[in-house]
């Protein structure tokens, strides 16, 4: 009997030491797995700046236009404003001039591709000549290279935006104050809308290749000033930032009750 207990005790205790390796062969892969699998920070998009003074910034897209930016130039220049020009390359291939003359005058100059595609349907290569092309012609129009970037549509995924940062080191570029210009809806509503809805910090959309932004851009520049609004560049107004005060935790209201604080979101058509 007692050999019998001392073999039964033998197979048990071999038992739990295998049960053991093989728990812990298993535990090993899946904490790799998890560890492959942690998220990564993404690369942040700038719409809207906190900061302690009404500063904001005017971006114009898809420019230059030989007609029309040089009209818009001549009118920053008269109230003193910087702004931020996203140009398209095949547009600064064609009017280099232009583009000279606005970093001259102390505006701020960012790649909006080359052709406008959609980044967010084309593959990494695709953009990255889209990206190279705009760059090399920026650079050879000013002689810098620009640092910011806004993609076409406001169109961009979290992985091109971890690449494009990585490769050429582009702060990525949207807004808060879009007045659908590009439908052309006329300068009196390009002028409200964007006087409207500019607050400290914005960053604000336009177009400089349609008349109707350049004749709202005198009403609108008037209204803005005299708000107490002051203009800076993208790059200016990033600058400034000041952190957030933290946010009130909102009020809890019963199951199934209406919030009258909350409201449908507004849909918006991008721009850019």
């Amino acid at each position: 009997m007692r050999i019998y207990r001392l073999i039964s005790i033998s197979i048990r205790l071999f038992g739990l030491l295998a049960l053991g390796s093989v728990c812990a062969a298993d535990v090993a892969p899946v904490a790799e797995k998890a560890k492959s699998k942690a998220p990564v920070d993404s690369v942040p998009s700038f719409t809207w700046i906190h900061v302690d003074a009404p500063y904001v910034a005017l971006t114009f897209d898809d420019g230059p236009s030989a007609k029309l930016t040089p009209k818009l130039l001549d009118l920053l220049a008269t109230h003193h404003i910087r702004a931020t020009f996203f140009v398209i390359g095949q547009n600064v291939v064609e009017n280099p001039e232009i583009t000279a003359r606005a970093a001259r005058e102390g505006h701020e100059i960012g790649n909006h591709s080359w052709s406008h595609p959609n980044f967010g349907k084309m593959s990494d290569e695709a953009v990255r000549r889209e990206l190279r092309k705009t760059d090399d012609a920026i650079r050879g129009a000013i002689g810098a290279s620009p640092t910011l970037l806004r993609p076409p549509y406001g169109s961009i995924t979290a992985r091109e935006k971890k690449w494009i940062a990585e490769e050429f080191g582009y702060k990525i570029i949207l807004w808060d104050v879009d007045p659908l210009d590009w439908k052309r809806p006329g300068p009196m509503a390009v002028c409200n809308r964007i006087v409207r809805n500019t607050r400290a910090g914005s960053i604000v959309l336009s177009h400089d290749i349609h008349p109707g932004t350049i004749e709202a851009m005198p009403a609108t520049l008037e209204q803005l000033e005299a708000k107490g609004f002051k203009f800076v560049t993208v790059s200016e107004l990033i600058s400034m930032a000041t952190p957030e005060p933290p946010k009130p935790t909102p009020a809890k209201h019963p199951a199934n009750s209406p919030n009258p604080e909350t409201s449908s979101p507004k849909s918006t058509t991008p721009s850019g």
